[in-house]
């Protein structure tokens, strides 16, 4: 085996161990929640993989898939009375292959009780720049040749700001209105894309290609203050205009995505059942609603909580580019 993947395989043991000696000190919980769920996650862009449960005695199979985060099932203990909890679970995501995905990884999420998305900002900072020290050797890290500090507190930026200092463009006097929105990006030259599509669709492609390169250097940047329509499981702001989310970026890599959670049983049904609709509009599969987890969000406590890429954090400490390098059997391999 190439000795600098047997390198970054000890590596993974450092930070695992970091972020488990972080949580620990700071009175989290470890928890572990089943992999095989029978409703998986409702976002419009995120394909599951289905594996269905065939009884060995025969009978209809019942429909299962691998998830692609452990929030539902977290949440729920949130509901049933665990304040502080954490996880490194492998989740699963069909149809991702890049530089920065491969369709088994592992995500670090932790929730926090009576706290709110600033909170668990403040938990992750320390900890990436916990485990900075553990892996590295320092806040001190390279990534594209670029240089960050990695040390603790880092900048926010807010969502239509990164727009305006980026791309030129007054976001927020859109609207969310995709036509208002593609009549500003063609003033200004910028990536429109085919005719009739969608703000979330037209919002992504000036976010990835004019907002998202570098993102996050010379420090670390939270983007705060997202667009209302994007945030299905969190709260909003007093005036509704935004959601109450945040992304972690490190020149350019996005590292982690976290909210204040939304805990009102109604307005989430409300939601999911809008992304079922448009995943079903889109062709994609339209999952069941998880009764469970919607009557659980509304017994949660108020709640912040984050989803870590946890093999992105690791090739940002670990000096890779890819992802394969920093995983003993990457699915490029086979794929």
């Amino acid at each position: 085996m190439d000795p600098q993947k047997v390198t970054r395989a000890r590596a993974r043991a450092r930070l695992n161990a970091a972020v488990r000696a972080f949580f620990s000190e700071h009175g989290y919980d470890e928890v572990e929640t089943p992999c095989l769920v029978p409703a998986p996650g409702m976002e419009p862009h995120i394909a599951c993989f289905e594996a269905p449960f065939v009884p060995e005695g025969g009978g209809a199979p019942v429909p299962l898939w691998l998830h692609s985060s452990p929030e539902y099932a977290m949440k729920r203990l949130l509901a049933a009375g665990f304040e502080r909890i954490f996880q490194l679970a492998r989740v699963f995501r069909n149809g991702e292959v890049s530089a920065t995905h491969n369709p088994e990884f592992t995500m670090l999420e932790f929730y926090r009780a009576h706290a709110d998305h600033e909170d668990i900002m403040r938990d992750l900072e320390r900890l990436v720049e916990a485990a900075a020290g553990a892996v590295a050797g320092g806040t001190a890290v390279r990534r594209g040749g670029v240089a960050v500090d990695l040390a603790a507190p880092f900048e926010r930026l807010a969502v239509a700001e990164a727009f305006q200092r980026r791309a030129g463009l007054d976001l927020d006097a859109c609207g969310e209105d995709g036509e208002r929105l593609r009549a500003a990006a063609h003033d200004r030259g910028l990536p429109v894309g085919p005719e009739g599509e969608g703000f979330d669709d037209l919002f992504f492609r000036i976010f990835l290609e004019r907002v998202e390169p570098g993102l996050g250097a010379p420090r670390p940047v939270y983007l705060v203050d997202w667009p209302a329509r994007m945030a299905s499981l969190a709260k909003l702001t007093a005036d509704g205009r935004h959601a109450r989310r945040f992304e972690l970026y490190v020149a350019g890599l996005e590292l982690a995505n976290g909210f204040c959670e939304l805990n009102d049983a109604a307005e989430q049904r409300r939601r999911l059942e809008e992304e079922r609709a448009l995943r079903a509009r889109l062709g994609r599969p339209a999952y069941p609603i998880d009764e469970r987890f919607v009557e659980a969000v509304g017994r949660m406590p108020d709640a912040g909580g984050v989803a870590v890429g946890l093999d992105r954090l690791l090739m940002l400490l670990a000096g890779a580019e890819r992802i394969e390098e920093v995983l003993l059997f990457p699915a490029c391999e086979f794929l």
